[in-house]
């Protein structure tokens, strides 16, 4: 499968150094977080377990994963936010699992430190998540990003793209799916995202029963069509509420929900919390 990477967008860049100070709890982006340490060593609480960073080692969490930072000695990186725009097709975060640790090239530092001063103007002021995953700082970063000087940003995102392709060098499809009418059923859905979509009218595009699409689409996905749908549905949601101002009411029906009640229900399972709440707590 052919990735889009141009649509992989610098968010934030700049360099940390801490004394026992890096512990951050529950923290849980709409992008991805590439880091190089240059010097210590830190831990990040990862779902499948506990993960030590380490100099000369290059390390990458996904988007929407949920993990804690623990840090109880001197420990720097550097750092790079990639955001990912939507573009109703595929995305490389979407449909890859990536290593989360890679032994860095020789390169790689200065590679890093280049990226760092391209973009001095994206460097965090402060290390807390809190004060950068938020509504107001995700729009200033991003508008930051897209007034950025066209020679550096073209440099920036080749050097971005050197630094995914390592990571890309030992990716695996996340989902192997097979089946082209799964596949072709996935795109269509990641296209049509604003509306309500019917399995029935999936399965039938796919010429098969509904009975059958359904398990031919958990065996190829490891979830049902319901399922996958409603999460890149919240997935959407989350971005939405953080990066712009649009009412939540509006939201829910750009998502295909007409019953408001019944869209915040599914985002408070998703989420653990309403939508309101969810943009109150990323604006603090």
């Amino acid at each position: 499968m052919n990735y889009n990477l141009s649509h992989l967008m610098i968010l934030h860049a700049g360099c940390c150094h801490h004394d026992g100070d890096w512990n951050w709890k529950n923290v849980r982006s709409p992008f991805a977080r590439l880091y190089y340490v240059t010097k210590g060593t830190a831990q990040v609480l990862m779902p499948d377990g506990i993960k030590t960073l380490s100099e000369g080692h290059l390390y990458l969490i996904p988007a929407h994963v949920m993990h804690s930072d623990v840090c109880t000695s001197i420990f720097s990186h550097l750092y790079v936010h990639v955001y990912e725009t939507p573009d109703g097709t595929s995305g490389i975060f979407e449909e890859l699992t990536f290593p989360f640790e890679i032994k860095a090239e020789a390169l790689d530092q200065q590679l890093m430190e280049r990226l760092v001063m391209l973009n001095t103007k994206i460097s965090l002021p402060q290390s807390d998540p809190q004060s950068y995953d938020n509504h107001d700082a995700l729009l200033a970063y991003l508008q930051q990003g897209i007034s950025q000087p066209p020679c550096e940003r073209l440099e920036s995102q080749g050097i971005l793209l050197i630094l995914m392709s390592r990571f890309l060098k030992y990716a695996t499809p996340r989902n192997n799916i097979s089946d082209s009418r799964i596949h072709n059923a996935i795109t269509y859905i990641r296209r049509h995202m604003d509306t309500d979509i019917d399995i029935a009218a999936l399965a039938e595009m796919s010429f098969m029963s509904k009975d059958h699409f359904i398990r031919m689409f958990r065996l190829q996905t490891g979830t049902t069509p319901n399922n996958y749908i409603t999460r890149k549905k919240m997935e959407s949601a989350e971005l939405q509420l953080i990066a712009s101002d649009i009412p939540v009411k509006q939201i829910s029906h750009s998502l295909g929900y007409d019953d408001h009640s019944y869209f915040s229900k599914l985002f408070k399972k998703h989420t653990g919390i309403t939508p309101l709440q969810y943009r109150v707590t990323h604006r603090q």
